[in-house]
This record gives structure tokens, C-alpha cells and sequence, in this order.
């Protein structure tokens, strides 16, 4: 009976509608604590991952809180046509079990990655601003670059490399292997990017690794979830 539970609770919550339910609390937290972390900031700040999908969709011309509602239709929208012929069971105990098991995820890979980097939390720049501050981008970047690198990136590369390679396993590994380079990368892109250092990059790579591993296994709520937490627990000091 154990095992049928665990089991069931697996194939839910790594569901497109699990995924969608519980990034909500993720999405309304970092948008509202955004909205107040820019009140009185001299020069706003966002997580970059998430301007990226709220400027393309407002190249339809939509601004505001219709870019919002966008998104969150939108998101609604695929988890329902993903999941509309599967049976997948809502209950809160499975909502709260994510959440437990994406704390113990982030407690785990900082853990080892840090150990196997040899620099513990080599890839973390130093706060710059508000604890409040710090707290609303650990969410949004969380929410917003797990859909960005994890959902868009390695899934669709997975998805096209099943097409190209014999083998689902080596289509999700190398999946999983450009896309931990990539997100690892982008740190240092732009103006704002990082000064390019082999410690973070190593870092930021595995970690990407991890993420992407989670996302395969266990489904986007659970890798956005380990994210977010993962950095809450970096600038309150919980890891270190």
C-alpha cells in the first residue's frame, strides 16, 4: 500500500497540472513582493529570465497585468491539454509533500555540488540590496528560470533530440549536458553578467545539471520549487 502511494503521488505531482498548481504561490509571491521591493529602488530590478518571457509577450502589444493574466492563462492552458486524458488526483498532502521534498532537494544538491566544486557556494554573488529584495528574486528565479532553462530548453531539447538520437536516455542526457552549459553560461552574458571565473562557472554548471535532472525525473513544480528554496536558504544564511 506504501509503495502504490508513493507511486501514485510520483506520477502526480510530476504532472503539467501539478507543475502549474504549484508555481502559482511562486508566481503571486514574486510578483507582489517585485511590485514592492521597486517602490522606492533607484534603479528597478527584475529576474532577468522572466523579463525575457513578459517582452516577447508583449510584442502581441499587451502590458501590465494583461501580460500576467497571459501567463497565467497560458499556463493553465498547456498543463490542461498536456494532462486532459490522464487522472491525476488533487489533493494537498501531495502539495505539501513537493514542497518537503524539493526542501530536502536543495538541501542535498548544495551539499554535494558545493563538496564536488570544492568551494561552497562558489556560484553565489554576494547580496546586493535588501533582505526583501534578495527573498523576491530567489522566487522569481526559482519560478522564472526553471520555465526558461529547464521547461523551454531541456525539454525541447530532449523532445528534438528524441528525434535525432536511437536512445531516449542519451537524448535526455545530452539534453540535460547543453543545458546545464547553457544555463551556466548566461551568468556571464551582458552588461550585468558575472566577471567569468572557472570555480562559478563549475558551479552554476553542476548546479544546472542537478536542476536539470530533477526536471526529468520529478517535473517542473518540483525543480522550480528545490530552486527557489535553495536560494532563500543561500541569503538568509541557512546553507552557510
Amino acid at each position: 500500500m506504501a509503495s502504490t502511494g508513493w507511486r501514485t503521488y510520483h506520477r502526480a505531482t510530476r504532472s503539467a497540472t501539478y507543475g502549474f498548481l504549484s508555481a502559482l504561490p511562486l508566481f503571486a509571491l514574486y510578483e507582489t513582493m517585485i511590485v514592492l521591493a521597486n517602490v522606492d529602488a533607484t534603479r528597478p530590478v527584475r529576474v532577468e529570465a522572466g523579463m525575457w518571457i513578459k517582452e516577447l509577450l508583449m510584442m502581441t502589444g499587451a502590458s501590465g497585468g494583461l501580460v500576467l493574466a497571459m501567463l497565467v492563462v497560458g499556463g493553465g492552458g498547456t498543463a490542461y491539454l498536456l494532462d486532459r486524458h490522464r487522472d491525476v488526483p488533487l489533493r494537498s498532502r501531495y502539495f505539501a509533500g513537493l514542497v518537503g521534498e524539493s526542501a530536502a532537494y536543495a538541501i542535498g544538491v548544495a551539499l554535494a555540488v558545493s563538496s564536488a566544486v570544492g568551494v561552497l557556494f562558489a556560484a553565489v554573488p554576494p547580496p546586493d540590496g535588501a533582505l526583501w529584495t534578495q527573498l523576491a528574486l530567489s522566487v522569481g528565479a526559482g519560478l522564472y528560470e526553471e520555465l526558461v532553462f529547464r521547461v523551454l530548453l531541456v525539454g525541447g531539447l530532449a523532445h528534438f533530440l528524441r528525434r535525432a538520437v536511437e536512445s531516449d536516455s542519451w537524448a535526455y542526457v545530452l539534453a540535460a549536458l547543453v543545458g546545464a552549459a547553457l544555463f551556466s553560461l548566461v551568468h556571464y552574458v551582458g552588461p550585468l553578467g558575472d566577471p567569468f571565473a572557472l570555480p562559478s562557472f563549475a558551479f552554476r554548471f553542476l548546479f544546472g545539471l542537478a536542476l536539470n535532472a530533477l526536471f526529468l525525473a520529478r517535473g517542473f513544480g518540483v525543480a522550480a520549487w528545490t530552486h527557489a528554496l535553495y536560494d532563500v536558504m543561500v541569503v538568509t544564511g541557512m546553507l552557510g
